[in-house]
């Protein structure tokens, strides 16, 4: 099967192309580096022809409200254009848990693009998932500061990269799917305490605080519990302590 992969040199689009290769599927790696734009829609005709099926793992490189919500809806109306007239089958998009109640941000912005992709005319199957194991790496780099690191208050559910990856290879491959799964990691978790154990394996920084940031809109959502998986949701490992062994093994 020919799939394309839009943020295919993403932490979730690298590895779904990964997962489909050693499938044997094709993959169509769509990305910047290879001449294709999803914004303004420059090469996605070319990149789409002969594609059975669409993952759209794309990122924002801004989280303001105004900006990121146009950007990902700009993308999502670009993206079921050309595909309906290259005659994909479906699209596949990476979506974020308990993101309705959200009014600002990546989150509004990713709301955003659920719609704009529902209101297209070809058949759309979102995976929600919880913040990725991964995530608690990128919050280490945008918040440290000197030998400490600022986390928000967040209670989330962790899931590996690699485990979404795999469920949105599923939901590309398959004949038929429902239109929206959520998926998490096993257990609930305090964003600042799973940071906290990433950062003494790594040695650094000495200090992880738990802050609440008053001037974020998504604060009391993401302090009480919004990003947690629902009754519904699939729930699947590694445990976030599975992960670290794996990734940042304790020296003996």
């Amino acid at each position: 099967m020919r799939i394309a992969v839009i943020g295919a040199s993403g932490r979730i689009g690298r590895e779904v192309v990964d997962v489909l290769n050693n499938q044997g599927h094709e993959t169509v790696s769509i990305t910047r580096a290879a001449g294709v734009d999803v914004y303004t829609g420059e090469g996605l005709a070319r990149a789409l022809a002969g594609a059975q099926a669409v993952v759209d793992a794309t990122n924002a490189s801004t989280t303001e409200t105004a900006a990121v919500t146009e950007f990902f809806a700009t993308v999502a109306h670009n993206v079921q254009r050309e595909a309906v007239a290259a005659g994909v089958r479906h699209i596949v998009v990476v979506s974020i848990i308990g993101i309705d109640r959200f009014t600002a941000g990546h989150y509004a912005g990713k709301l955003a693009q659920e719609r704009a992709y529902l209101a297209g005319p070809l058949p759309v199957r979102i995976l929600r998932a919880a913040q990725f194991h991964e995530f608690t790496e990128m919050m280490l780099d945008w918040t440290t500061r000197g030998d400490t690191a600022c986390v928000p208050r967040t209670r989330t559910q962790l899931v590996a990269a690699r485990t979404v990856a795999e469920r949105l290879a599923e939901l590309a491959v398959a004949e038929t799917a429902p239109a929206r799964l959520d998926i998490a990691g096993p257990e609930q978790l305090e964003l600042a305490a799973a940071v906290a154990k990433l950062a003494a394996r790594r040695g650094a920084p000495a200090t992880v605080t738990e802050i609440v940031d008053t001037a974020d809109p998504n604060h009391e959502l993401q302090a009480n519990g919004a990003l947690l998986a629902g009754a519904e949701a699939i729930i699947a490992g590694p445990t976030f302590e599975e992960w670290l062994d794996r990734n940042y093994p304790v020296n003996r």
